[in-house]
């Protein structure tokens, strides 16, 4: 029972309860992406340690520079010879550059190797989503995620992380020799760079913000223009070129906006670093000047140490980059994680080959209730019915009965609410997720053909198939003329999303790669709507065919293509009105009837 006098969940917090709240959330979910940000570099440890050794020698022999320039100096102003010291000094460049140049690449190598596992584990778990969080989320999103928030990732990890190396070391090894060479100046030089870096400090988090929501913008933008992409010829058709061009660049201008508030603060952040070396120079210069003057300092050292002054140049400008790099980071690994929180289906469903054997198995639905969400209406209103293992059974009625839903139960790419589904006189819930799938042939109602080659898409979902079986089923499906004409036959492309074929040709192309499968039940969705008369009446001879071997279940809004099932079930708002077969149906239920003279297969 609900405390009345404490918050109930869900309620509306207060603004002075909710401020607590957030706070908290955006601390753990910082937390969490740090976690995540360095943990990937974890397993290239050793790649780490020594890329960041040969960074360390080669910035030793940078910081050597300095004091070798002063030798030359003091040698210069007692008339000594300059060959050996400016030998010294030559070889120090050279050798600081050459071993600073190799463990640069080591880190960057590995840097591209923490990118390339990011993104294919980000298009493993994308792809191994759950069908309602893919519904739910956009295509041009997801798209995004894999590639600008991980092109993010790669600048820092090639840029950040390993520049960062060299700088720190660079940074602490001028900072101890200027500490050794005047402690006063070194005082007041670090004086102006702290006060620098806590600006900086302060301007992080307004980076990652303004960051994170430029990459929610470009992640839209590319929703929008996948849109317009999927539905082309539509868009075409419909004289809709300019408002969409209109809504791309609607997305791209608010992308647009964002990037130059994000860039507007990373312009602050690397303006206030350069201005810390620039006031440091002249506090320096005046300071030590003065030391000169007084007699206690050398003019040799006050040159030296203004050198390592600008050896922090370089140091303080590369950290406070990486650090805003870092902020950028953190905005699109927050994106990743978002889908990695996500739930996923098991690993052993993915790739799971086709059941050779071929065992018919019938399907039970008792009292299932199914909605798309908890504010969308019910689907499926306590259905019940049995389809029996062998022979065709047919789903009819009109649109939005809940008839495709049936099938996207069966496959388990949703989970109904309550009642139980059966397959083999198994619950579905204890099938392994792989071996229910294997078991199952599916034809979609729209019939995908992916880009690839006929023959790709024909073995799609049982790659090991041999010759001899795609051969019969290309003549079951009426597509051996088609491949004989084909330029390259079976190695023909069938260009993006089948483009290249009509749609009963891509019609008759699913069913084939779902025979191929040798399923134990086969489920059609409107397999015949895009047929002709003569490929109808063909493919409804080998749907028989396949009948009398394995189990069929048809959805048809085409009543002549199931008068002959076995049994047909008639759906309605979600509820199994009746079941028969079609003369049985036509004596005994108004809305079949109805359906049936509206097509002409019985006197109304």
């Amino acid at each position: 029972m609900t405390d009345a006098a404490g918050p109930r969940r869900g309620s509306v917090m207060g603004a002075e309860d909710a401020e607590p709240e957030n706070r908290r959330a955006d601390m753990l979910r910082d937390r969490g992406s740090w976690r995540l940000l360095f943990g990937q570099v974890r397993p290239h440890r050793k790649a780490l340690v020594l890329g960041a050794s040969l960074s360390l020698v080669g910035t030793f022999a940078g910081l050597a520079m300095p004091i070798l320039a002063k030798s030359v100096i003091d040698a210069f102003g007692k008339g000594a010879a300059l060959a050996g010291p400016l030998a010294g000094l030559s070889l120090a460049v050279l050798a600081g550059a050459l071993i600073a140049a190799w463990g640069r690449f080591l880190l960057e190598r590995m840097s591209e190797g923490i990118v390339l596992a990011t993104r294919t584990n980000l298009v493993e778990r994308i792809l191994r989503l759950r069908v309602p969080d893919v519904d739910r989320l956009k295509p041009g999103d997801l798209l995004s995620r894999v590639s600008s928030d991980t092109t993010l990732l790669r600048a820092v990890y090639t840029e950040a992380l390993a520049g960062s190396v060299g700088s720190v070391f660079m940074f602490l090894g001028a900072v101890v020799l200027m500490a050794i060479m005047d402690g006063l100046l070194l005082l007041v030089t670090l004086g102006v760079v702290a006060l620098v870096a806590l600006m900086g400090l302060a301007i992080a988090p307004r980076i990652r913000r303004a960051s994170l929501e430029a990459q929610v913008a470009l992640g839209e933008m590319g929703s929008v223009l996948d849109r317009a992409l999927q539905a082309f010829r539509t868009v075409k058709a419909s004289g809709a070129e300019s408002r969409e061009i209109a809504a791309v660049s609607g997305a791209a201008t608010r992308a647009r906006d964002r990037g130059v508030t994000a860039a507007a603060w990373t312009s602050v952040a690397g303006t206030g670093a350069w201005m810390s070396v620039q006031l440091a120079f002249i506090a320096v210069l005046g300071v030590g000047g003065a030391r000169v003057a007084s007699g206690a300092m050398e003019v040799s050292a006050l040159i030296a140490f203004l050198l390592y002054l600008f050896y922090l140049v370089s140091p303080i400008g590369q950290l406070i980059q990486s650090l805003t790099q870092l902020q950028v980071a953190m905005a699109a690994i927050i994106r990743i994680q978002e889908v990695t929180a996500l739930d996923s289906e098991p690993a052993a469903s993915v790739g799971a080959g086709p059941a050779r054997d071929r065992t018919p198995v019938g399907v039970r639905f008792d009292d299932v209730v199914f909605r798309y969400g908890d504010d969308r209406p019910v689907v499926h209103d306590q259905v019940t019915f049995e389809v029996p293992a062998g022979g065709m059974t047919a789903l009819v009625g009109p649109s939005g009965a809940g008839k495709t839903t049936v099938f996207g139960l069966i496959e388990r790419f949703y989970e109904p609410q309550a009642g139980t589904i059966l397959v083999g006189g198994r619950d579905i819930r204890e099938w392994p997720l792989g071996d229910l799938r294997a078991a199952l042939g599916y034809v979609e109602q729209d019939a995908p053909v992916l880009a690839g080659t006929f023959r790709e898409n024909l073995v799609f979902g049982a790659p090991d198939v041999t010759e001899g079986e795609i051969a019969q089923a290309l003549a079951r499906t009426r597509l051996d003329d088609l491949v004989e004409r084909l330029p390259a036959g079976l190695e023909t492309p069938v260009g993006h999303r089948g483009v290249l074929l009509s749609g009963g040709e891509r019609q008759r192309v699913a069913i084939a790669r779902a025979l191929l499968r040798r399923p134990s039940l086969l489920l059609l969705d409107e397999a015949t709507s895009q047929l002709d008369a003569v490929n109808e009446l063909r493919l409804r001879e080998v749907v028989a065919e396949v009948a009398r071997e394995t189990t069929v279940l048809v959805i048809a809004h085409r009543l002549s293509t199931v008068t002959g099932a076995d049994r047909i079930i008639v759906m309605e708002a979600g509820r199994v009105r009746a079941s028969g077969t079609h003369e049985e149906l036509v004596d005994a239920d108004d809305l079949y009837r109805e359906l049936a003279a509206t097509q002409f297969l019985v006197s109304s």
